[in-house]
C-alpha cells in the first residue's frame, strides 16, 4: 500500500509541548533519508497559556529555520487549550527541505510568560 505522506499533503509530524517563551531552535520535523520534504502548511494550536509578547518565531531549516517563513506572530493566540492559528505559504517560494534534513521552530521574540503550544506540520515528502 502506498505511503499517504508521498501521495498527498498529510500530518507529517504534531510536536507537543513546544517551549513558546525560550529564545531557541525546536526541531518539529525530521526528513526521512532518501527523501525530501515540500512543507505547505503549519499548525500552532492549544497554548498552554496566552502568547502574548510573542512576535518573532522563524519556521523552516538550518541553525537558524529561516528557509520557510520568518517573522511570524502569535500574539492573538491568547485563549489556552483552544487557540489556534494555520501559517501557510502566501504564494511565497520556498525551500525544499532535504534528506535527513530538520525543519523546525526558533523562538526570535517569544511570549511574556512561560508557555508551550502543539505544532502540526503538514506537507509531503518525495
Amino acid at each position: 500500500m502506498a505511503n499517504l505522506k508521498e501521495k498527498g499533503i498529510s500530518l507529517l509530524n504534531s510536536q507537543a509541548s513546544v517551549d513558546m517563551k525560550t529564545a531557541g531552535k525546536t526541531t518539529l520535523y525530521t526528513v526521512p533519508a532518501g527523501k525530501t520534504a515540500i512543507i505547505t502548511h503549519v499548525v500552532v494550536r492549544t497554548p498552554s497559556a496566552t502568547l502574548i509578547g510573542g512576535s518573532d518565531y522563524d519556521f523552516g531549516t538550518g541553525a537558524n529555520c529561516d528557509t520557510w517563513k520568518q517573522t511570524v506572530s502569535l500574539v492573538s493566540l491568547t485563549t489556552a487549550t483552544t487557540d489556534y492559528i494555520v501559517i501557510d505559504q502566501e504564494n511565497t517560494k520556498y525551500t525544499v527541505a532535504a534528506a535527513s534534513g530538520t525543519f523546525g521552530v526558533k523562538v526570535i521574540t517569544g511570549a511574556t510568560d512561560a508557555a508551550t503550544a502543539t505544532i502540526d506540520v503538514f506537507g509531503y515528502i518525495y
